[in-house]
């Protein structure tokens, strides 16, 4: 069962995006458990906390890292950065600071984009201690010679890393996982959006009775996909297919980026249900999301990633103009819509055997041809059937045979289907 609130429309959709767009997150800390408490409300979470000092594979587990307030006030006492009007606004990961200096000294830790001087960048420090603040290139012009009282109210401290998993059972064991992060501040794309594409598609699989067993992974980048590595080598065997979600919602056409295998199942399937999208297909590279903690040589996965226009592809990428004005409702409903249909050629490629591989069998009288009628498409569902008989040996799909002969897999997928009631073919 699907519980919680559903997420049916791109309205609802983009309304999550909203809700969790505030919420100042990184690899750690009480951003995540927010996140993750929110999107609990709408599938159940398995929640994981992993110590601080905890090796996984050749990482460890940082400090936790949570933030209240953080501010500079120019010599007139007015904040003239400030953390509460958006958390993009503090370097991530900061360490505390409570100074008074120059301009001139401050500078040395602010950053900004001089060639989009009104848009906020989005920093980070996460594994060397350090502290800054990003604003608009165009505040910092304005900003007076004087003291500067510099407050950074943050805590690193022992902790823990969270991350989330909800599963879908299946009818068989065998996993597919679909991995977002949850560890970016307010970036809409990057990656709300995917969040709440991967929530909805949860509640949709298990409104119906799925193949495969799909598992969601809710994890901050990075460090959390080779947590969950380090902590699942028993469950690694069980791993088939996988997709790594991001930049869901942006005006650009979809993009898969292929696994290392290059032709690994998920990436022949998403490619055949791209191909009535405008679309990208990209070769694997190991820089980029999680597809690469996936696909390193020692796991080596089928596992490809989703987008729609990749990172640092667009120009509002980790800045303040990756807001929810950037994405649409439009957007993510294809990208779902994509993912669902994907998902769905994946669950039916299956692999039949021809129990009448001597000669063509007669179809007329099994009533298969009678049962077409004047359907416009039956002479697709012929041609369909008679590529399933010729090529249903064990060892062509019916991706394999929906590709060889060019047509539509529900089609090939209706006719192997009919082909097996009629005791013609079996699995």
């Amino acid at each position: 069962m699907a519980g919680g609130a559903q997420l049916r429309t791109g309205a609802e959709l983009h309304a999550l995006v909203e809700r969790l767009y505030p919420i100042c997150r990184s690899i750690t800390g009480d951003g995540v458990r927010q996140t993750l408490d929110i999107i609990g409300e709408h599938i159940p979470l398995e929640r994981h906390e992993v110590p601080t000092g905890t090796q996984v594979l050749d990482w460890t587990i940082p400090q936790e890292w949570n933030i209240r307030d953080a501010y500079v006030a120019a010599p007139s006492g007015e904040r003239v950065i400030d953390f509460r009007e958006s958390n993009l606004h503090v370097v991530g990961y900061s360490v505390p600071v409570s100074e008074r200096m120059p301009l001139s000294e401050l500078r040395e830790h602010l950053h900004t984009l001089p060639d989009q001087p009104s848009w906020v960048p989005y920093r980070t420090s996460y594994y060397a201690p350090a502290w800054g603040f990003c604003l608009a290139q165009e505040k910092l012009d304005a900003l007076p010679d004087g003291e500067y009282d510099v407050v950074i109210d943050s805590t690193l401290a022992d902790g823990s890393l969270t991350y989330g998993e909800h599963v879908v059972p299946g009818r068989v064991t065998d996993e597919v996982i679909v991995s977002c992060h949850v560890c970016h501040p307010s970036l809409a794309n990057d990656n709300l959006a995917g969040i709440a594409v991967a929530i909805s598609l949860a509640q949709q699989l298990a409104l119906t009775q799925p193949h495969y067993t799909y598992r969601f992974l809710f994890m901050p980048g990075t460090i959390g996909s080779i947590t969950w590595l380090a902590r699942n080598s028993s469950r690694i065997e069980k791993i088939k297919h996988g997709v790594v979600l991001a930049c869901a919602g942006d005006p650009g056409p979809l993009t898969y980026k292929k696994s290392r295998r290059d032709d690994a199942e998920i990436d022949r399937v998403v490619q055949h249900v791209l191909r009535s999208r405008e679309h990208k297909v990209v070769d694997f590279s190991p820089y980029g999301y999680d597809e690469r903690q996936f696909c390193s040589p020692g796991f080596n996965l089928g596992v490809g990633s989703l987008t729609r226009t990749p990172y640092a592809g667009y120009p509002e990428y980790h800045t303040s103009a990756d807001n929810p004005g950037f994405v649409s409702p439009a957007a993510m409903e294809d990208t779902l819509g994509a993912l669902r249909d994907a998902f769905g050629v994946l669950d039916r490629n299956r692999r039949y055997v021809n129990l009448s591989p001597y000669g063509e069998p007669q179809l007329g009288k099994r009533g298969l041809y009678s049962s077409l009628g004047g359907r416009s498409d039956a002479k697709e569902a012929q041609m369909a059937m008679l590529w399933v008989l010729s090529l249903s040996d064990g060892d062509h799909s019916l991706l394999d045979i929906a590709e060889r002969a060019g047509l539509p897999f529900d089609i090939v997928d209706v006719a192997a289907r009919a082909l097996h009631d009629a005791g013609l073919v079996k699995e």
